[in-house]
């Protein structure tokens, strides 16, 4: 090998170094830069109070809107004191901005009853939560804090307390 093979040689070695160090290293985004299931309702104009304490994790398909999220079992408590929520350990549906739809595994109790909440929708500073024949209409500002399992918004001895509305569709109320 003579003096321009070497030198070739030497060049190429260089020029590989070179793009090696020169060309970005790829981005790995860890879960750590996810971000939680309280955020995702928050960018999509909800508070994080429709959500109790404890969700271990989501999953989002972002072009459609589709979600799952999961929790360690069953959770439940009470709503404006009379009102009693159930969290299935995984709730699904579809999530766009102000609007989830195609709920599954959340539900209130009527009577002796319990039934699906199908929609929440966001109407301004209101929330709509519909079971299909009717829905109840609760300010935002009930929902800034995350409901605890057990005992809702009311763990500490002092409820939150804003004006309930119930709008009927059809001719039963819930």
């Amino acid at each position: 090998m003579g003096m321009m093979g070497s030198l070739l040689l030497v060049l190429l070695l260089f020029c590989i170094a070179s793009a090696a160090v020169s060309s970005p290293l790829p981005t790995i985004l860890s879960d750590d830069t996810k971000p939680n299931a309280y955020e995702v309702l928050e960018s999509y104009n909800f508070p994080i109070g429709l959500l109790p304490k404890g969700c271990l994790g989501y999953d989002l398909d972002t072009d459609t809107g589709k979600f799952s999220a999961y929790f360690n079992g069953t959770c439940s408590f009470s709503l404006e004191g009379s009102y009693q929520l159930r969290y299935q350990s995984t709730i699904s549906g579809t999530i766009s901005v102000g609007r989830l739809s195609d709920l599954r595994g959340v539900s209130v109790k009527v009577l002796f009853f319990w039934i699906n909440i199908i929609e929440v929708t966001r109407h301004g500073d209101q929330l709509e939560f519909s079971v299909g024949i009717a829905s109840a209409d609760f300010t935002v500002d009930n929902f800034y804090e995350n409901p605890q399992c057990g005992c809702g918004f009311d763990c500490d001895g002092a409820s939150f307390s804003s004006p309930l509305r119930i709008k009927l569709r059809g001719s039963r109320p819930f």
